[in-house]
């Protein structure tokens, strides 16, 4: 699978991704600066990763969520390819429109580092098929503004068009109904605030990130 991480000024968690990818596909993802306007011919697969755009100024994401790039981000999404945005991504992703809803700064204020317990909601996404029939699963966040929001009918729709991919089993900043991860009602564009790429091998600690993945590989 061809793939690119999209890098911007403040990225801490673009490594981690290319790693984590190249680990499962064989071939290293390109690594596209922001203010690059293409992503390179043939890719099949962009993660946007974590850290702290632009410092997390103005609001999280919403600077890099005007960049060069983000049009051929959009434009990828829009015709089905699979878009995954983690923790700052999951940030962008929202403030560029791509999934719905809003990330606010966590209930208790403060920054959260630690693994958190997580349940599989929907198996039968492309990123999420890998995990097969496990459902309860550990992967570590590290954020200040996670506390996922979006109004009752937005939460209603989410919940019944299977939208909710992962939900905390301890919620570690407040979101609505536990929610760690969405999909796009299309079901291509995936959001989580836990960090996979961070849970791909036994020495850091476990590898129920790797289906992420994995599942990703195998819907290429």
């Amino acid at each position: 699978m061809k793939s690119a991480v999209i890098v911007f000024p403040g990225s801490n968690c673009d490594r981690d991704a290319h790693d984590a990818i190249a680990r499962v596909t064989g071939e290293k993802p390109a690594m596209v600066w922001h203010q690059e306007s293409a992503l390179p011919d043939g890719t099949e697969f962009v993660m946007v990763p974590g850290g702290f755009s632009y410092g997390d100024y103005l609001r999280c994401g919403a600077m890099a969520g005007t960049s060069a790039i983000i049009p051929a981000v959009k434009a990828h999404a829009e015709r089905g390819a699979p878009v995954l945005g983690v923790c700052n991504g999951f940030q962008i992703l929202i403030e560029t429109g791509l999934l719905p809803g809003a990330l606010m700064r966590n209930a208790d204020l403060l920054f959260v580092c630690e693994k958190t317990p997580l349940s599989v909601e929907n198996g039968n996404t492309q990123f999420t098929s890998a995990y097969g029939g496990k459902r309860d699963l550990v992967i570590p966040v590290a954020h200040h503004d996670g506390n996922y929001f979006a109004d009752e009918a937005t939460l209603d729709r989410l919940e019944g068009n299977g939208q909710v991919v992962f939900r905390y089993g301890r919620n570690p900043n407040g979101s609505a109904r536990d929610i760690a991860g969405i999909v796009n009602e299309r079901g291509n564009v995936m959001g989580m605030m836990p960090h996979p790429e961070r849970a791909v091998d036994e020495f850091h600690g476990g590898t129920d990130g790797l289906p992420v993945f994995e599942s990703l590989l195998g819907s290429a």
